[in-house]
């Protein structure tokens, strides 16, 4: 009889050494990631579904020992919020983290980047993916009538012109090209919004000179997306505004690659065939004799405050050429002949560079 209480109490004894050092086994952390995970405790969650919530979120290795820490500890306070928790902090860390109710700021906003001298379209994506919508969906209200119609009436710089029944996209080069910080549930409008009040803040200091100029804002936006896209590997903008404006004066065409690029609806990385560039049943070419004289009937991409500020202000030479090498050098001449003649030292000297 005594082998056997003294088995049975042996058994207890092991018994218990087993589930004390589950216990504290149990009590360990998950790994050594120290990788955060926001650990969301809503308001009025028992401390048993904490502990359970927490196992499932693999922030714990045991919902026993959870659940004996609990018990042993029950003037814990897990207070509600938002917590930043990790897989190497184990039950005793988070929980005093809960307990002192340490909680971390939800951000309800964040930023979202357009780079310049990229297309509407491309913002109209990276829109849609902020709103939870569609790229049609954005680029339909951006060409709505009515929807436009209440933007000119609010900025100065949206004139009628951009209602032209030409043009491909109403907005294009009017949203400025900044970082903003959006709130998580922003509309479309509120994005449009912020982009033409940069737009607004980036034009405020040329108002008068625009006001004074022979040419309308339409027109500046226009040569500014131009000079976007012709000046990006120039370290003179304000001489490449000023070679286009001369073209301009003479009534010769601009001769602008990048405007046939987007009267067809290409990127750079496609070759422009010969019907591309001869195609002029369009607003926007300037090759080939096509709109000569003229500007595109809009602009091509969104400008960089750079070209804004150069095709407000652009160089006054007599150049109708310009090139520039790899090293963001410009060349500018008064011929064809001279300008081929620059063209073909810059290849031979393996400074040409290719617009990518």
């Amino acid at each position: 009889m005594k082998k056997a209480v003294i088995f049975i109490i042996g058994g207890i004894i092991i018994i218990v050494g087993l589930l004390i050092g589950l216990y504290f086994y149990g009590l360990g952390p998950v790994s050594s990631s120290t990788k955060s995970v926001e650990f969301v405790l809503k308001q009025g969650t028992n401390k048993l579904d904490i502990i359970s919530e927490l196992k499932a979120q693999n922030l714990i290795k045991s919902k026993f020992s959870g659940y004996i820490y609990i018990i042993l500890n029950k003037n814990i306070n897990l207070q509600a919020g938002s917590y930043e928790l990790s897989p190497d902090m184990g039950i005793k860390k988070i929980l005093t983290k809960i307990n002192k109710g340490e909680i971390i700021e939800i951000k309800n906003t964040y930023n979202i980047t357009f780079i310049e001298g990229k297309r509407l379209v491309e913002y109209a994506s990276q829109i849609a993916k902020a709103t939870n919508t569609t790229q049609e969906e954005v680029l339909t209200l951006l060409s709505n009538r009515e929807y436009l119609e209440t933007l000119i009436n609010k900025y100065w710089f949206l004139t009628d012109a951009i209602l032209n029944e030409n043009i491909y996209y109403p907005l294009e080069g009017y949203l400025y090209a900044s970082t903003y910080e959006i709130y998580k549930d922003s509309s479309i409008n509120d994005i449009v919004t912020k982009m033409l009040d940069g737009m607004a803040s980036a034009l405020q200091k040329y108002e008068s000179n625009i006001e004074n100029s022979s040419h309308s804002v339409h027109e500046i936006l226009t040569m500014a997306s131009i000079v976007e896209l012709e000046g990006a590997s120039s370290d003179d903008r304000a001489g490449v505004a000023g070679v286009f404006y001369n073209r301009l004066k003479i009534g010769e065409e601009l001769g602008s690659d990048v405007t046939t690029y987007y009267a067809v609806n290409k990127d750079f990385s496609q070759n422009l065939t010969n019907s591309d560039l001869k195609n002029c049943n369009n607003g926007y070419n300037t090759r080939n004799g096509c709109n000569r004289g003229k500007l595109p009937v809009g602009p091509i991409c969104s400008p960089s405050l750079n070209s804004l500020e150069a095709a407000i202000n652009p160089s006054n030479h007599d150049y109708l050429f310009f090139v520039s090498d790899i090293n963001k050098k410009t060349y500018f001449t008064k011929t064809n002949a001279e300008h081929n003649a620059k063209v073909n030292e810059l290849k031979a000297s393996g400074l040409w560079y290719e617009y990518k």
